[in-house]
């Protein structure tokens, strides 16, 4: 180590080698231009490398990024005036104790010297890379709280480095580190653009088209008025509540609003509220600094940090705790949040689309979901009708599923037939557009290219569903009023197994489990069907 460390603009330095005086300003300025001027850093470190060698003895210049998920010293950059001087180690792995030891002198900011004739030892053991005998000053990079990375300056033998030299290093972490925090952003948003590309490409497959911007099937028929409101609310950064039965296509309207929206060009990101686990629900959402709880060995973004400047759909919004709930009304109220075990607070620009199948209105009255949240989120509500109420839009609904089945599992493509056409429109599709597009996958499967197998995809599904229906009438003569008396088949059903259950909804013997149906989405369709269930436990207690 150079001497007893002094504190100076935040960053230890050692009084014997680094004299009170100031380091040229023409060097600096030409540094800090090169640092600000690539977006790649190695880029900048070798024009940078070119303009300190006119000052110093420099053999060779290294940034080395610390990774804390991988334990190692990655070399990112390198500024060579002479190629064929040394060669450098692309990956230095740590054990547990050398990080640790690592970090805990990048927190202390610290410059190291090594001398051409001594060893490594400390940090600087794991810092230079093996085999360099020459004299190196090393420093760190980023805040001590996060450092980043370290600077090397290695020299050319038999030079040394003398006060002016240690001077003017110092004056270079500055650079380096915005140079290096610039770097990582440019690599975080590459991943995150490589992520939202093949989140796209995997929606594309799912739905069966070649651009998300092609027209939705239905728009013109049964969603003219949700496309209506669609077109209404785009262009503005209100919040939409997208309300609708499971299987609706509540994603394919937040697409859609996005892609019509000013922030087209921005992220689109969904999050299943429902699906993350109670506990980790901040950290997603929200993200976390390092060492918030075991096992965060990093800072991380949340989702709001990944979607800025575009679009986050909460999808089945009314599974959120009522903790998660406050803190997400501060960022529909300001924008801003704080990260898990974070001090300062974070602004966000994000457009928010929720949706639910579930009804918010009942949960508020509940106490289940914060009223003042429900207010913030339902700005301008949409609701998606269930695919019983469009049934026009079923034949051209199946021919879509049909081509796109056959180009998923590469069959010969086959057409609906009236006759399929008669038996899709006379079923009420529970599942919506999700269970139709299964019924096609599963008849393109069955008729292997030849023809489509509907009453034989369907009876799979309508059998249980509906068996008073199928032995009234022949499947291949239902009509769309037929759909209609389904609903009376369905009530009476549910409402004979929740007499053997007396009402009991959740749990192993509960009527979910037995009609093997997800407890929300039973309670949202025996409300649309008129059954009381809490009368079933009345029945039980008398």
């Amino acid at each position: 180590m150079i001497g007893k460390p002094v504190k100076r603009d935040g960053i230890a330095v050692t009084s014997d080698t680094i004299p009170p005086e100031t380091p040229a300003r023409p060097v600096l300025v030409e540094v800090w231009r090169e640092a600000c001027r690539h977006i790649e850093i190695d880029e900048s470190t070798r024009n940078i490398a070119g303009i300190l060698a006119r000052h110093v003895p420099i053999g060779q210049l290294l940034v080395r990024r610390i990774d804390r998920q991988r334990s190692c010293l990655d070399t990112v950059a390198v500024g060579v005036p002479a190629p064929d001087y040394l060669l450098h180690e692309a990956r230095t792995p740590c054990n547990e104790a050398q990080l640790k030891e690592l970090l805990a002198w990048c927190g202390k900011g610290k410059i190291l010297r090594r001398r051409a004739d001594s060893a490594g030892r400390g940090p600087l053991a794991t810092i230079v890379p093996a085999g360099t005998a020459a004299e190196v000053l090393a420093g760190p990079l980023g805040a001590p709280a996060n450092p980043a990375g370290v600077l090397i300056l290695i020299a050319r033998p038999p030079d040394t480095f003398d006060s002016r030299h240690g001077q003017l290093f110092e004056a270079l972490l500055e650079p380096f580190s915005a140079a290096l925090e610039n770097d990582q952003r440019l690599r975080e948003m590459t991943a995150m653009r490589a992520a939202a590309e093949a989140d796209n490409q995997s929606l594309l497959k799912r739905l069966g088209r070649r651009e998300l911007t092609d027209a939705v099937v239905g728009g013109s028929s049964g969603l003219r008025h949700v496309i209506e409101r669609v077109d209404l609310v785009a262009r503005s950064d209100a919040p939409v509540l997208i309300l609708g039965e499971t299987g609706t296509g509540k994603e394919v309207i937040a697409r859609m609003i996005h892609s019509q929206s000013p922030r087209a060009g921005g992220p689109f990101l969904r999050v299943n509220c429902g699906a993350i686990p109670p506990e980790l629900i901040d950290s997603q959402l929200f993200g976390h600094e390092r060492g918030a709880f075991t096992g965060a060995v990093e800072a991380r973004q949340g989702w709001f940090e990944r979607a800025d400047r575009g679009t986050l759909l909460l999808d089945e919004v009314g599974e959120l705790p009522l903790a998660a709930q406050v803190r997400l009304l501060r960022i529909l109220q300001d924008g801003w949040m704080e990260r898990v075990g974070g001090h300062e607070p974070v602004h966000v620009n994000v457009r928010m689309v929720a949706a639910t199948h579930r009804d918010l209105a009942a949960m508020v009255a509940d106490g289940q979901f914060r009223e003042d949240l429900w207010y913030r989120i339902s700005v301008f509500p949409i609701h998606l009708p269930p695919l019983r109420q469009r049934l026009e839009d079923i034949p051209e609904l199946a021919r879509h599923f049909a081509e796109r089945a056959a180009t998923r599992f590469v069959l010969p493509p086959a057409q609906p037939t009236p006759q399929d056409i008669q038996l899709l429109t006379g079923y009420s599709w529970p599942g919506n557009i999700r269970e139709l597009a299964a019924v096609i996958d599963r008849a393109a499967i069955l008729g292997n290219g030849k023809r489509l197998e509907v009453a034989q995809a369907l009876g799979a599904t309508a059998k249980p569903l509906a068996p008073a229906a199928a032995a009234e009438a022949p499947a291949d003569t239902a009509s769309p009023a037929q759909s209609l008396a389904l609903d009376e088949v369905m009530r009476r059903h549910v409402e004979k197994v929740l007499a053997l259950t007396h009402g009991r909804i959740e749990g192993r013997r509960g009527t979910a489990a037995l009609l093997k149906i997800n407890p929300h989405t039973l309670r949202a369709r025996m409300r649309k069907l008129g059954i009381d269930w809490a009368s079933f436990r009345d029945r039980e207690e008398a």
